[in-house]
């Protein structure tokens, strides 16, 4: 068998005024939907709210809701989401004064715990943390908007972090968000990400499906066989 990344189309760069056609125009060719939570503070845009998440639970309940909060204080938003039905929700480490205790909280929900970094910020501020995460999420651009850039360098953010999961045989998965289309899927996931969230790339290919099939096979072609 092939060790493939999991696909997570992001919903920020989905048709917001045709939610249900955008996510149908998706085959069932993703693993997860990412949703983009925005306050207008930690980010200057403002999205999805906990009601989104509820109706997508609702509408869709085999779902795996990857849920990222791009928040301050995240602590006092928790409850809201993980009621609304998130599978995996995740936090900014530079958004948050008591980031062991917020992930604390969302483990004991049964939900899963990520924690997230911008491209400036220093892997070496997750460290002592990993033992209490799921997953960590490298942006791979300066988080807001969709359709930026891919940021190069933060891969050297995903060759620690294999390296220190290896070393103190941790399980959390290391998923990146921002400027993943085709042209890099295939070199992010060969530096060790589990999770490619891809937003326009997909939403604004003529076909979506057909997009994520692609990419599916370019990941088959390059990952190693186990």
């Amino acid at each position: 068998m092939t060790r493939s990344p999991l696909l997570a189309p992001s919903l920020l760069s989905a048709d917001i005024m045709n939610m249900e056609r955008s996510i149908s125009s998706l085959e069932g060719q993703h693993d997860w939907l990412h949703v983009d939570v925005m306050d207008g503070c930690f980010v200057p845009n403002i999205t999805f709210g906990p009601a989104f998440v509820r109706g997508l639970r609702m509408r869709y309940p085999d779902e795996t809701l990857d849920v990222h909060l791009m928040v301050e204080h995240p602590d006092r938003l928790l409850d809201d989401f993980l009621e609304a039905g998130a599978d995996i929700l995740t936090v900014h480490v530079e958004a948050d004064r008591h980031v062991h205790r917020t992930l604390s909280r969302i483990r004991e929900s049964g939900a899963k715990a990520g924690l997230s970094l911008n491209p400036g910020t220093s892997v070496e501020l997750l460290r002592p943390l990993l033992p209490f995460v799921d997953l960590i999420l490298v942006m791979s651009v300066n988080p807001g908007f969709g359709g930026q850039k891919f940021i190069g360098t933060v891969m050297e953010k995903t060759t620690t972090l294999c390296r220190w999961r290896s070393a103190g045989h941790f399980s959390y998965l290391v998923e990146m968000d921002g400027g993943i289309g085709r042209e890099n899927a295939a070199d992010v996931a060969k530096g060790g990400c589990d999770v490619l969230v891809m937003g326009s790339a997909v939403f604004g290919a003529p076909n979506p499906a057909d997009m994520l099939k692609a990419v599916r096979s370019d990941l088959v072609e390059v990952m190693p066989r186990v």
